[in-house]
């Protein structure tokens, strides 16, 4: 079984990548885009078992060591 997990700065968290990209998309002509956030995503490859579990054991490895919860939050994907 494979999950994405995404993480991203929180909103109140300013994000200077992302605030490059929207200003190089601006600049190249781009201009109806309001906002970019940068984030990243982890993809995470366990055995297959009970899908309520897999996704469990993956929010805690996000919460415990993929995420810095002061500053980013995470979202689990399919």
């Amino acid at each position: 079984m494979q999950l994405k997990v995404q993480v991203f700065l929180k909103a109140a968290v300013l994000d200077p990548q992302g605030k490059a990209v929207l200003g190089s998309l601006h600049s190249m002509g781009f201009t109806e885009v309001g906002d970019v956030r940068v984030g990243k995503v982890f993809s995470i490859q366990v055995p297959d078992g009970d899908p309520e579990t897999v996704k469990l054991r993956v929010e805690q490895m996000a919460a415990k060591l993929l995420c810095n919860p002061v500053i980013e939050e995470f979202a689990i994907l399919p």
